[in-house]
């Protein structure tokens, strides 16, 4: 049962007033906030089980390694992977996307006037890897347009996809607008034509559930902080049988089986991408924070989410001059700009107030291009935020817009 009141009790931090008032928390597209039972298995690892893993025959080196491989099975099971060896751990999603780019870069797979499809909708993250895969191979970057609601064109989607498309890499929950693509037609249409397929899930993860064998793509990847995890912890899935024809990146210990000065073998799935001491307690505690919202249920979460944003949305639209980005079936975030008024001032009176909203470019500047702004007022939701939030917010804006005309 979704019992809000009670949820809002998990996390310590909202209890807290910012310049006299009560803390407003909408900047989770940015990052979420940590509830008691992620915050315990953090302290519960480094109090009574730190060690290195993999390694040690000592008793705290195997209770860790036990505790970093149970993490790594709740994660396949969350994601409904075929087998824990498709679930390498990585710094986020940056890192996971950058690792998939490199290695295929590396495979000698990628040629010259190949074709990479990407999206207007795309944060940096998900472009800059791909323009480096392509100027490291001589392939070629193909960007999706987006309409005036921010959704993207199908119709030009689909007229880019040949037998040269070799990597669709699409984000699922645009973090600027909120747009939710539609990932599983988009897959399917990219696989027809022979091509391999990332998903950035860094918003959706929070969101919705994932099964990665019904997706049907290739890699995807997310990080633990902005699904109530800590910063510095993330997934790349990878499917079995690309990973493993894929090579190595980095080198180092754990991703080899043996090493001689002649030549090193590497190690077996996930181990053959993981090299170095991992982030143990961040694996533990990602763990810890997909077993909490599986436990209120992401369903359950995504409906009150979309309540609230839906319930801002009509609230903020008898501001004069507001502008929403994104299509009104949106998830997560809800962007806006107010005419004659710059987004970082609404924000920073906004935040006097107490609500904290991002404002700028969401590391999207290609799509707000696209919109001639440069950026935008962007709240964004979690299970903990309410419509008291919503009140506050609607509140702040238009005492803040009022003080700025």
């Amino acid at each position: 049962m979704f019992d809000l009141e009670t949820l809002i009790l998990d996390f310590p931090i909202l209890d807290q007033s910012i310049q006299g008032r009560r803390l407003v928390y909408l900047d989770n597209a940015a990052t979420t906030q940590k509830p008691m039972a992620v915050l315990y298995s953090s302290r519960h690892y480094y109090e009574a089980i730190n060690a290195n893993i993999h390694r040690g025959t000592h008793h705290l080196a195997r209770l860790a390694t036990d505790a970093f491989e149970k993490a790594r099975q709740t994660i396949a099971t969350h994601l409904n992977a075929s087998t824990p060896d498709e679930v390498i751990f990585t710094s986020g999603t940056t890192d996971g996307i950058n690792l998939a780019a490199n290695i295929l870069a590396l495979s000698g797979k990628i040629k010259a006037h190949d074709e990479v499809i990407i999206s207007t909708l795309e944060h940096h993250s998900n472009i800059v890897p791909w323009q480096m895969l392509c100027e490291r191979t001589g392939a070629v970057l193909k960007v999706i347009p987006c309409h005036e609601d921010g959704t993207l064109d199908q119709a030009a989607f689909t007229s880019l996809l040949n037998e040269r498309t070799k990597i669709l890499s699409l984000t699922w929950i645009s973090n600027a607008f909120g747009t939710v693509n539609p990932v599983f037609e988009m897959t399917a249409a990219a696989k027809q034509v022979g091509a391999l397929v990332m998903i950035d899930a860094a918003q959706a993860a929070a969101h919705l559930p994932i099964d990665v064998q019904t997706l049907g793509a290739d890699f995807i990847a997310f990080s633990g902080h902005k699904v109530y995890a800590p910063t510095g912890i993330g997934v790349l899935w990878g499917r079995t049988e690309v990973l493993n024809l894929l090579p190595p990146w980095r080198g180092g210990g754990e991703m080899i089986k043996e090493v001689t000065f002649a030549k090193t073998t590497y190690n077996d799935l996930p181990f053959k991408y993981e090299a170095g001491t991992p982030n143990i307690e961040g694996a533990i505690a990602l763990a810890a924070a997909l077993d909490y919202v599986n436990g209120i249920g992401l369903d359950e979460i995504h409906r009150h989410e979309k309540n609230l944003i839906k319930t801002a949305a009509e609230a903020l639209s008898s501001i004069p001059g507001i502008h929403f980005y994104g299509p009104s079936d949106r998830s997560g975030a809800l962007s806006f700009n107010v005419d004659g008024i710059h987004h970082y001032d609404l924000g920073t009176l906004m935040d006097q107030m107490g609500v904290a909203v991002r404002t700028g470019h969401n590391c999207c500047q290609p799509l707000m291009a696209r919109f001639s702004i440069t950026g935008t007022v962007r709240a964004s939701f979690a299970l903990y935020n309410s419509e008291k939030d919503v009140i506050a917010l609607a509140a702040a804006a238009e005492k803040a817009v009022s003080m700025l005309r």
